[in-house]
């Protein structure tokens, strides 16, 4: 990478300015457009991850639920770094979408202001229609995405809960205290897959809409 791009790129983001960024950035060629889809797509890896991050937590309270024996500090350590794993990926997918939201912003801004420069009627009426759609499918997806964001909040929710109780009680009768929590566990992990699935089938919906191939 050039030097000058690094030391571009370098003091927009200590400076924080978006908007300084977007323009350091088209000056080397790289448009909101295509800053957008590389988001949508992190966005996308971050829920996969973050999906198999929540099935690997349900095995392993699986596996503290078949607990017959063994170093309880080992069984609690497991749990509490599926937890840690979990949040990191909850927070992961968080920024993701903002960082989504942030340049959706200041793309269509700058769709809707350059309608008033064309001439062309006919071109003009086309690129509104193309931005009227792109933004419909849009909000389609972001909704998508926040459905599943909320949808972790619970797993997380009880991942904590369990982690500190063990962390507190060290005993075989702690881990059959928690047998009940596994089946709303296993609902809410379900339920946060199944949505951010649904979020991940929204977003290419989305980039085959940037991309004009739907």
């Amino acid at each position: 990478m050039p030097y000058l791009l690094i030391a571009m790129l370098s003091l927009t983001l200590l400076s924080g300015c978006q908007s300084a960024y977007y323009s350091a950035m088209e000056t080397v060629g790289v448009h909101k457009r295509e800053i957008m889809v590389d988001r949508v797509e992190e966005a996308t890896e971050a829920q996969q991850d973050a999906q198999q991050q929540f099935s690997s937590a349900l095995e392993a309270l699986k596996a503290l639920n078949q607990f017959d024996g063994g170093e309880l500090e080992a069984a609690y350590n497991n749990i509490n770094d599926q937890y840690e794993a979990s949040s990191e990926a909850a927070e992961k997918v968080n920024s993701r979408i903002a960082a989504i939201e942030d340049v959706a912003d200041a793309l269509f801004d700058e769709w809707q202001n350059e309608l008033s420069l064309y001439t062309s009627n006919k071109l003009k009426r086309q690129s509104e229609q193309k931005l009227n759609n792109t933004k419909a499918s849009y909000r389609r997806m972001l909704s998508a995405m926040h459905r599943a964001e909320q949808k972790m909040t619970p797993v997380l929710n009880t991942l904590r809960d369990n982690t500190l109780y063990l962390k507190h009680n060290l005993n075989a009768a702690a881990i059959g205290s928690l047998q009940g929590e596994f089946n709303t566990l296993q609902r809410d992990i379900q339920r946060a897959i199944a949505d951010m699935q649904a979020a991940i089938a929204e977003s290419e919906r989305f980039l085959s809409t940037l991309n004009n191939k739907a």
